[in-house]
């Protein structure tokens, strides 16, 4: 039995952030109804797939049900009014206005029950100049900063490889509906959420932005500590065209490494300011790394106390021994699954739920 075993969501989300939100509370208990239209969600039918089926729907909607509604057609919106009135969490996704349209604003969903917890997912929020703007995940950390320093070593912006404002988005949705739930147990009541892909994504930047969040200057990659300006939180390219980083810089990191390589002339520059000061310890660096491979280097460190680590792609990732070790790779009726990150000490060990063929409650 899951934490959230006896808590029914309804589910009218696609893509990432609100399927992400919703199918962790599935996969620690809760009963999901995913709402789909007619055909079915997007996502099911997108590339690559396993066992027939989509890998990236598998993994963000298992333990689901799956129920087919046209929410134009009267038909379809009886069959949503009959899942409201017993569902305790209402999470939907569209652009601000559409549910309204459609009879299924918050207003009126809590007419039909009073106490149910009603989640909004969208890119800028339900009010503001952007709110009806349309996004996808890269417009969004492009108007909130951070594709500024998504940058390479010539400073133009380059495609985010990881969808950052879609999965801020899902866990923060998941904790205001959490918090909301603790809430309803102490009064009855339920509430609503505007979470915005946008404002989700903002706290991310305060380790970055400090300059700028008082008043100041933006930062620039090349000059700050943690985006590319100082040698010991860097990416260095290997004798066989790979890469290694160092990610930590604790001055007990540098001492570690360049005493190891016979520099510790450079120990003070490794402590000092990002940007010019530590163009020295860069260069070092890069020249020392280009010196061995990959593998090498990773023999090498592996008895001493730096933060180091080869850059692998996903394959050598989830082939790794520690990927095993955690368990959190696993297959089950024949496809593959990201485990559930949230694990509870002392419970059973965590198997993802059937994954919904379309319609199939």
């Amino acid at each position: 039995m899951g934490k959230l075993t006896g808590i029914t969501v309804l589910d009218l989300t696609q893509f990432l952030p609100g399927p992400m939100m919703t199918v962790m509370m599935a996969d620690h208990g809760a009963r999901v109804i995913k709402v789909e239209p007619p055909g079915g969600e997007p996502v099911r039918w997108l590339a690559p797939l396993e066992n027939g089926e989509s890998v990236w729907f598998a993994n963000l909607n298992r333990g689901k049900q799956s129920r087919v509604l046209d929410l134009k057609s009267e038909a379809g919106k009886a069959g949503l009014r009959e899942l409201i009135a017993e569902a305790d969490v209402f999470v939907e996704g569209f652009r601000p206005g559409v549910m309204a349209r459609l009879g299924f604003d918050y207003p009126s969903v809590k007419a039909l029950n009073p106490g149910i917890v009603y989640c909004s997912i969208s890119a800028f929020g339900q009010h503001g100049d952007l709110a009806h703007h349309p996004a996808h995940d890269m417009v969004v950390q492009a108007l909130a900063g951070f594709m500024s320093v998504n940058d390479g070593p010539d400073g133009t912006p380059v495609v985010p490889g990881v969808p950052s404002a879609d999965l801020a988005a899902g866990t923060t949705a998941l904790a205001g509906v959490l918090m909301a739930l603790l809430a309803r147990a102490k009064t009855g009541e339920g509430d609503y959420l505007d979470i915005a892909m946008f404002d989700s994504l903002l706290p991310w930047c305060a380790h970055i932005a400090g300059s700028a969040i008082a008043g100041g200057a933006s930062p620039r990659s090349s000059e700050q500590r943690s985006l590319g300006g100082a040698g010991f939180y860097q990416v260095y390219q290997t004798s066989d065209a790979k890469y290694v980083v160092l990610g930590g810089r604790e001055i007990k990191f540098a001492r570690n490494l360049l005493g190891a390589l016979g520099r510790e002339d450079l120990i003070g520059l490794a402590e000092a300011e990002s940007g010019p000061a530590q163009a020295p310890v860069i260069a070092f660096l890069r020249e020392t790394f280009a010196g061995k491979s990959r593998d090498e280097w990773t023999a090498w460190f592996a008895n001493k106390d730096v933060a180091f680590a080869p850059v692998l792609d996903f394959r050598e990732a989830l082939d790794s021994p520690h990927i095993a070790q955690r368990g959190m790779l696993i297959e089950a009726d024949g496809r593959h699954h990201i485990a559930s990150p949230i694990r509870f000490v002392g419970e059973p060990a965590w198997m993802p739920g059937t994954v919904p063929e379309l319609g199939a409650e």
